[in-house]
């Protein structure tokens, strides 16, 4: 089963820092169980200090779209993601939030080498 690759950027809203760090450095185990059950490998979040946060993962399953259904299902996830979001401000125009999907702006990938 082939690797996707997915690269993803939102903005963090610059009071929020210390908070973001602070909850990425405890993330919930609900929120590890639920990525891991949907096939999500190797997920990295970065800050470039002006605002934006990209994130990098690999997708191992054969359904992104059901396993992004399973993800957007969970009531822990969906806590989750409340709390950052109000974190956040979305580069995507008439983004409302990580539960009505579209807040993260998806990357085109332009090279890969392994």
């Amino acid at each position: 089963m082939p690797v996707r690759r997915i690269a993803q950027i939102v903005h963090l809203k610059p009071s929020a820092l210390a908070a973001y760090k602070e909850c990425h450095a405890n993330v919930w185990p609900e929120v590890l169980q639920q990525i891991k059950e949907c096939n999500i490998r190797d997920y990295s979040i970065f800050y470039d200090n002006d605002r934006t946060l990209f994130a990098t993962m690999k997708y191992v399953g054969d359904d992104y779209e059901c396993d992004m259904a399973k993800m957007a299902a969970n009531p822990k996830v969906r806590e989750w993601w409340a709390m950052t979001d109000g974190m956040q401000e979305s580069p995507n125009p008439g983004a409302t939030s990580s539960e009505g999907g579209g807040w993260w702006k998806v990357l085109d990938e332009v090279f890969y080498t392994d």
